[in-house]
């Protein structure tokens, strides 16, 4: 085998390798103010008519060119006739990037979500969601140094290179679905379980290193919040996901301690200010703060990296910024109107 063959051939398992890490799910320390990534199930719970939701984190910066990922998403709860059912029609729209090659995956998937009211004396509800859309990738071809651009001992863009790339790009079809069970307790303690299926097409993609089946394998979700008082000036939300995709598990948890800084006479909901920490099992423990107003939220949290590439890193692993509106529409089927509702 030639220089140029063996060159060429690095250079497509490097791009073979780096289409493997990129087929793993997005994820967000921050996890809980991006439900749809979740489990779609999980949208249309929360106090209001719409929400919409951002995020946005860079991590390992650190170690190498960082890796950004970014986020929207937006949900409208609407009430269904006379009954105490309701609909969410939501979107989640994600884009990241990493690595050298620029590589890019871009997401839009819609979702809808029907939840079942099982109690005419609680907010106790059965949701079941799905959620699909198109999914691409593409990386910049003009990062790749090739052998035959290699000349006496120097790299040089300009060289032509007989290597020529074509397929820079790929795409899919994507589906999850979920359950969840949410309920409440004294109309004070809000609390849902649910459980996910993504992927369910296990896509194949054809890409310039071919064809790869069972792209992106099934991925098990199970996940679970609480939001609770714990005094008359305070509360406590916490969270925890499971994941099982393709024999790999992640757990990810953690709780935040809300105090009270500003009350209204006017019923609306106090403004509280937020404290906790999360933690991503053996990678990373993710201090986090939130302030919390009438119809906003903003969050920043950060990892610091506890996993064996913590000696490279120096325990530095990404910054992450989030920000929520949520709040009632004035329109004659608002859900402020309810006296019962999917709430949290």
């Amino acid at each position: 085998m030639n220089k140029n063959s063996t060159l060429r051939m690095i250079a497509m398992t490097a791009m073979l390798i780096a289409g493997k890490i990129h087929a793993q799910d997005f994820t967000f320390s921050q996890f809980y103010e991006q439900p749809l990534l979740r489990n779609p199930s999980l949208a249309g719970i929360f106090t209001g008519d719409i929400r919409a939701s951002v995020a946005h984190r860079s991590q390992w910066g650190s170690v190498t060119v960082p890796y950004k990922t970014s986020s929207f998403s937006i949900e409208h709860k609407i009430p269904m006739g006379g009954k105490n059912d309701f609909l969410t029609v939501a979107s989640q729209m994600s884009i990241d990037v990493a690595g050298d090659l620029r590589l890019r995956r871009t997401q839009i998937l819609p979702a809808i979500n029907y939840h079942k009211s099982l109690s005419n004396n609680d907010d106790t509800y059965l949701s079941l969601a799905f959620m699909g859309g198109p999914v691409s990738s593409q990386f910049d071809a003009s990062k790749l140094k090739m052998g035959d651009q290699f000349r006496g001992g120097e790299y040089n863009p300009s060289n032509p290179t007989s290597q020529p790339i074509t397929n820079t790009s790929y795409s899919y079809w994507d589906l999850s679905t979920g359950l969840s069970l949410s309920t409440s307790f004294n109309d004070k303690t809000r609390v849902y379980v649910a459980a996910g299926l993504s992927h369910v097409t296990n896509p194949t993609i054809k890409s310039v290193t071919g064809t790869t089946e069972n792209f992106l394998s099934p991925r098990l979700s199970l996940n679970a919040g609480i939001n609770a008082p714990s005094g008359e000036r305070s509360r406590i939300m916490g969270f925890i996901d499971y994941f099982t995709q393709n024999n790999n598990k992640q757990i990810l948890g953690g709780i935040l301690y809300g105090m009270t800084i500003r009350e209204y006479d006017d019923g609306n909901e106090p403004d509280l200010f937020y404290i906790g920490s999360f933690m991503r099992w053996g990678d990373a423990l993710i201090p986090t703060i939130k302030m919390e107003f009438e119809h906003f939220s903003v969050g920043v949290s950060y990892d610091v990296n506890i996993s064996k590439l913590k000696v490279v890193s120096n325990w530095r692993g990404g910054l992450e910024l989030t920000a929520t509106y949520r709040g009632f529409l004035k329109i004659r089927n608002s859900t402020i109107d309810k006296t019962r509702c999917v709430r949290f």
